[in-house]
């Protein structure tokens, strides 16, 4: 299996979400859950701690096909293995021939804060925790956060990039993050007489009213969004 693959079964067999994993490694869900996506790969330091917590070696966490196929070499005769030898080979001048005409990508680093939720909310940038997305063009915004939960799917998926331009109300059905109750949402949002309507796109999820005398606050405006880009080393 892969890393993602052994990521997602140890985690799975300790009954352990991947919040509950990203917090004790002191990262972000979203990041976590691009490990067990393999968009993303976790560093030396964090594959200890991986292994520390699911009580596994290093070695047991990246251990995939490679190994498997190097097992199978070792058992095929010379001829079969001078074949085995040779096709890799091509495959890999195809491989760095197709990779030398694909163009090079500029990705442009974002500050993405943690605390932010489409689904169930969390506190308001209480940690001044960050990670650091990055996107295949420049955006104009004052911040971004991570989005958490499938409220607003499919307009912004789980783990997306939210930018915000910090505004007051413009007008009603527009997407804002607001802050109530020592919660902040992302959520579209209708002015009515006593409160804020706050409306997910999700139907299953039902509609959430913020009264006046409890003291909303609209952040800002979601202007954008995006799907982070893995940079390669």
């Amino acid at each position: 299996m892969s890393l993602s693959q052994n990521l997602k079964k140890l985690r799975l067999s300790h009954h352990l979400s991947q919040g509950e994993v990203a917090r004790q490694l002191g990262i972000s869900r979203p990041a976590y859950g691009f490990w067990e996506k393999g968009t993303a790969h976790p560093k030396r330091d964090n594959l200890e701690k991986l292994a520390k917590l699911f009580q596994v070696d290093v070695a047991d966490l990246t251990q995939d096909s490679r190994s498997d196929l190097l097992s199978i070499y070792d058992t095929l005769n010379h001829q079969r293995q001078d074949k085995v030898l040779a096709y890799s080979k091509q495959q890999q001048a195809e491989q760095n021939k197709e990779n030398a005409t694909e163009p090079l990508l500029h990705l442009v680093p974002n500050k993405v804060y943690e605390k932010l939720s489409a689904g169930t909310g969390y506190g308001y940038f209480d940690d001044g925790t960050y990670d650091i997305a990055y996107s295949d063009k420049a955006y104009d915004y004052d911040f971004a956060s991570w989005v958490f939960g499938d409220s607003m799917t499919p307009e912004f998926e789980n783990g997306s990039v939210a930018l915000i331009r910090q505004t007051t109300f413009d007008y009603d059905g527009a997407v804002y993050a607001v802050e109530w109750d020592g919660q902040t949402y992302i959520k579209h949002v209708y002015r009515e007489k006593d409160g804020l309507r706050l409306v997910s796109t999700n139907p299953e999820y039902p509609d959430k009213f913020a009264p006046f005398d409890e003291s909303p606050r609209i952040i800002g405006k979601i202007i954008g969004h995006f799907i982070p880009i893995e940079k390669r080393d």
